[in-house]
């Protein structure tokens, strides 16, 4: 049993003699767990953008670039991968936001209101990430079958209508299932990674809506 479970004992046994500060106090711890909270998802969020951005460092090179360009595609990556850093450079701002948001509210609405609004704003976080990575897959796959001499020289040993169609049926599936396997992993990580914080988040906020009744 954690405090909060605690006070909310001692506040059912001596209800009738203290149910204001009783309710004030439950209020402040759960006001400080929210806060803590959403501190948390929006110092995460700037971990995970320097991780990747570590990773991009050191994983890209001459050789890494000058394949990009065989493939036409080092240009529309690179203009995507500057939009993308703004859109998370802007997420960030709102996580931010909303944790001093949090951590100024002085009454149960506008705390409940901030945390349904913290937790779409996770939401819609994970959404684009994976949006992201799925338009990043597609445009890199497309790139490489259409300019990596390696498929071309498969499609032509292929010969028939029939047999070159059924070549490329099964390597479009195999791409769509490796991407889906990809984004699910991912989809795990940031469930793994955020999910405990908006399941936490969440049990506030059902906590909040007792007090407020």
């Amino acid at each position: 049993m954690d405090e909060l479970d605690l006070l909310k004992k001692d506040w059912k046994k001596n209800e009738n003699q203290f149910p204001k500060i009783s309710e004030k106090e439950i209020y402040s711890m759960l006001h400080k767990k929210s806060s803590s909270i959403v501190k948390w998802i929006f110092i995460i969020s700037v971990l995970e953008i320097i991780l990747w951005s570590a990773i991009s460092f050191f994983t890209t090179d001459d050789k890494s670039n000058k394949m990009l360009e065989i493939y036409h595609i080092k240009t529309i990556l690179d203009v995507i991968m500057v939009i993308n850093y703004g859109v998370i450079v802007f997420f960030i701002y709102l996580f931010y936001k909303n944790f001093r948001s949090i951590d100024a509210t002085d009454n149960v609405k506008s705390l409940m209101k901030n945390i349904l609004r913290t937790r779409k704003t996770v939401q819609y976080y994970i959404w684009y990430n994976l949006a992201i990575m799925a338009i990043t897959f597609i445009i890199v796959l497309t790139g490489t079958i259409k300019y990596d001499n390696r498929f071309t020289q498969i499609a032509h040993q292929v010969s028939g209508s029939d047999k070159n169609l059924v070549f490329w049926i099964f390597l479009t599936g195999i791409s769509l299932v490796f991407l889906v396997v990809f984004l699910v992993v991912f989809w795990l990580f940031y469930r793994l990674i955020y999910g405990f914080l908006l399941r936490r988040l969440h049990k506030n906020y059902e906590e909040l809506k007792k007090i407020d009744l």
